[in-house]
């Protein structure tokens, strides 16, 4: 029998833990049966939780920690005062070797801080980026983006890197063997966009070996699935994510006053409820939560901090796929030999 994946969750953080948490456990537990879980937390809670779910005693082990850092609590004093609590040992357990990975809905900062400093960098990794799952208009074929607001500026360099750490995420995540990259831009053009954008994309272009480079896409692009990955500055893939997310909101608000506008759209609305209801499950966002800082030295993934128990078990599974791949070495693997500075910039 193969050796169990060891994930370890951070039972207190998210808006609706510790019990939220614990279903999203026992869904993850049901769904695969190879993971062990390494719940931290306060005990007095987790634990009656854990009995009252149903959830296997063979499949978790708690670990009781008192403090917990809070929603609001800034990244400096999470790192500085947070040592001892949920988030931290959750995320300590994975530089000891006691997991493969980590998993939380709490503070954004707080993780990502805490996850850099506690588990630190791969080799040839400059800075770590945050990546995420989005749907496309082509079935199937989600689109993976980063940076997603780890990194406000970038140079050429670490925009090289994140389409090198998202090529080898996409291929292990989705288990397509030549992922398509896109450098995210103001248009197509070779000449338009800033100097490290264009310096990067001549980079890609001399590491044909290691990157499927499809030139530069726009706004537009992402949802279209015009390819696999797009790499982009923390600052401006941060402001299309909440683009995206905006805008999907905006469709859901103008559906609802459409369908309550006359007895005529409701009508219309009953009689298309089942091509809606399977439209609405291809574009769940929950089916695309878990967030991953790419370039760490250990897997760290990030829930959304308003999941449900269905979108916590998801990330729970990216975890754990990325874990059974070995995420990080083949990362390490792939920035060998990476040529930085193409002949046409030197």
């Amino acid at each position: 029998m193969a050796e169990p994946i060891i994930i370890s969750i951070d039972v207190m953080g998210g808006d609706k833990a510790p019990e939220m948490v614990i279903e999203g456990v026992k869904l993850a537990s049901e769904k695969q049966k190879d993971i062990f879980f390494l719940l931290f937390g306060d005990e007095r809670q987790i634990a009656p939780l854990a009995k009252a779910k149903g959830l296997p005693e063979t499949v978790y082990k708690i670990y009781h920690t008192d403090e917990v850092i809070k929603a609001d609590e800034k990244p400096s004093a999470a790192v500085r005062y947070g040592r001892n609590s949920s988030m931290w040992k959750a995320i300590y357990s994975v530089r000891s070797g006691e997991a493969k990975a980590v998993v939380s809905a709490g503070n954004t900062g707080a993780f990502m801080a805490m996850s850099k400093i506690c588990l630190g960098t791969i080799a040839g990794v400059d800075r770590p980026a945050l990546a995420a799952m989005m749907p496309t208009s082509k079935h199937g074929q989600p689109v993976v983006m980063l940076d997603l607001g780890a990194n406000a500026e970038c140079n050429a360099t670490n925009l090289v890197e994140f389409g090198i750490m998202g090529t080898v995420f996409y291929r292990l995540l989705y288990k397509v063997k030549n992922p398509s990259l896109g450098l995210l831009n103001i248009g197509s053009e070779e000449t338009k966009g800033r100097e490290e954008i264009r310096e990067a994309a001549l980079i890609l272009k001399e590491n044909k070996n290691k990157v499927n480079y499809q030139g530069f896409v726009e706004g537009f692009d992402i949802s279209s699935g015009k390819t696999h990955v797009v790499i982009s500055d923390g600052f401006s893939g941060n402001v299309a994510l909440k683009t995206v997310e905006g805008t999907a909101r905006l469709i859901k608000n103008l559906f609802k006053e459409t369908i309550q506008s006359s007895w005529l759209a409701k009508l219309g609305f009953i009689i298309a409820a089942p091509a809606l209801l399977k439209l609405k499950k291809r574009m769940d966002p929950r089916l695309y939560n878990g967030a991953m800082f790419l370039g760490l030295n250990g897997i760290s993934v990030k829930s959304h901090g308003g999941a449900d128990a269905l979108s916590y078990s998801h990330a729970i599974s990216v975890a754990a796929d990325l874990a059974r791949h070995d995420l990080c070495e083949k990362i390490r693997v792939e920035l060998e030999d990476l040529i930085l500075t193409p002949e046409s910039i030197s």
